[in-house]
């Protein structure tokens, strides 16, 4: 017996293109040769080719969307599907279930003004009725408020598991924070990426500045996950992720997580307690702060620079140099772990002024002086450089700093005491500026 096509159908028969939509809520299982989607699409092609008689013919583009969630409307082929059906292609929709169209009650009744607007009705190859009809629309909104309710319960049911996952400690995904990896869907640290957070946390400390933490990181070349640099939300972010302390944090409930931390609880304190003061007041007190003059120029005999730091107590400011290994947490005594700011300053300025008079710098200095000043005497560099001392504490905070790193390559700190390295490129500009203040100084006395 031969089939039937629709050339062979009587002239009364309604020719109506069919067009088959499908949704599947994950991408679990999708790149099997035969899938969800796959089945779906059978039964409802089985359907049309029942109704051949009726006209029904099947066009022949497809309308799959796996992996998206039937609470919206913002699916890529369910938005083909609503162009053309504007465009006029369409006549019936067919789908397995209705909720594969939506689950939203709302969501349906939007679409179903679209279908009404240009004369589409759709079938539910599982759940028989039709749309034009009073008893069929009772029907869908019926069976809509099912689906509704379903998914509304099981999203309960997904958040009572990431809220029972998350008081256990597990990590349930999302943008993996700088500092970790994922492996086997557990946070893992990054050797790399750790020692970044903690110099943003090193650097917040020494500033008391989002700014100047950010200035300073850009200039260290210290960035994101993605290689992009930090600015000042990333910088507040990382400082206040308890990720990092080793917690997880669910609707303000902080537990004990899983994965390990990577700020000790010593800093995050530091920290926070900073972050206590507002911006403006930091701001303020980092203005009247005297800056650290071996700021980058201080290390330690295992070649780490030692970091500014200062406390107070009963209102009085007390600086100090740490070790890199201290904020860290390393037990290590074998370096100096930390040391009194105004003690080691002193010290390198005591022997910075001592070196200065030595017969072979001055005669350097000389030397390198006359390159710009011909008429450059040994004695006027002498004198110059011997009027360091009584202008030192003229000289304002920042100044000082000036100078210091003018002559100072390098301070080297150990248990026997402390290497200075001077920078001699720098002692011809400090003779020009002496001889500046020196003059200066004398005609103000005149």
């Amino acid at each position: 017996m031969s089939r039937r096509t629709l050339a062979d159908l009587p002239a009364s028969v309604t020719r109506k293109r069919c067009a088959v939509y499908t949704r599947k809520s994950t991408d679990e299982g999708l790149e099997k040769e035969f899938n969800t989607l796959d089945a779906q699409r059978e039964a409802c092609e089985a359907y049309i080719a029942s109704q051949r008689a009726e006209g029904w013919t099947l066009v022949r583009d497809r309308y799959d969307d796996g992996g998206f969630s039937g609470g919206t409307l913002e699916r890529p082929a369910l938005k083909r599907l609503l162009d053309d059906i504007r465009a006029g292609l369409v006549d019936v929709i067919v789908v397995y279930k209705i909720d594969r169209l939506s689950r939203s009650l709302m969501d349906f009744a939007k679409l179903v003004e679209v279908f009404d607007a240009h004369g589409v009705t759709f079938v539910s190859v599982t759940q028989s009725f039709n749309t034009t009809t009073s008893m069929g629309r009772l029907t869908l909104n019926i069976l809509l408020s099912f689906a509704q309710f379903e998914r509304e319960v099981i999203g309960e049911r997904i958040r009572d598991k990431v809220a029972a996952s998350k008081a256990r400690g597990m990590w349930m995904g999302g943008k993996v924070p700088l500092g970790y990896r994922v492996e086997n869907r557990k946070l893992i640290p990054d050797e790399d990426e750790a020692a970044r957070v903690l110099r943003v946390f090193t650097l917040f400390v020494e500033t008391g500045s989002g700014v100047e933490t950010v200035r300073q990181l850009r200039a260290e070349g210290i960035t994101a996950k993605s290689g992009r640099a930090l600015d000042k939300g990333d910088v507040y972010k990382i400082l206040n992720l308890r990720t990092y302390l080793g917690e997880v944090v669910h609707k303000g409930s902080i537990y004990p997580g899983e994965h390990e931390a990577i700020v000790p609880r010593e800093l995050w304190d530091r920290v926070h307690a900073i972050l206590q003061v507002s911006p403006r007041k930091r701001a303020a007190a980092n203005r009247q702060q005297e800056p650290a003059l071996l700021k980058g120029l201080i290390f330690g005999t295992d070649g780490r620079a030692l970091s500014p730091t200062h406390a107070r107590k009963r209102g009085r400011l007390y600086r100090y140099y740490v070790a890199q290994r201290a904020l860290k947490g390393d037990p290590d005594d074998s370096i100096v772990r930390r040391i009194s700011a105004a003690e080691i300053e002193g010290a390198v300025m005591t022997q910075l002024r001592a070196m200065l008079l030595q017969p072979e710098i001055v005669v350097g200095t000389w030397q390198a002086g006359r390159r710009d000043i011909p008429d450059l005497t040994e004695r006027e560099v002498r004198e110059a450089l011997s009027h360091l001392t009584p202008l030192w504490d003229e000289l304002c905070p920042s100044e000082q700093q000036r100078i210091v790193r003018l002559l100072v390559e390098r301070v080297t700190v150990g248990h026997d005491g402390a290497d200075i390295t001077l920078r001699v490129e720098g002692l011809d500009g400090l003779v020009r500026d002496l001889a500046v203040e020196t003059s200066a100084a004398a005609r103000a006395a005149a």
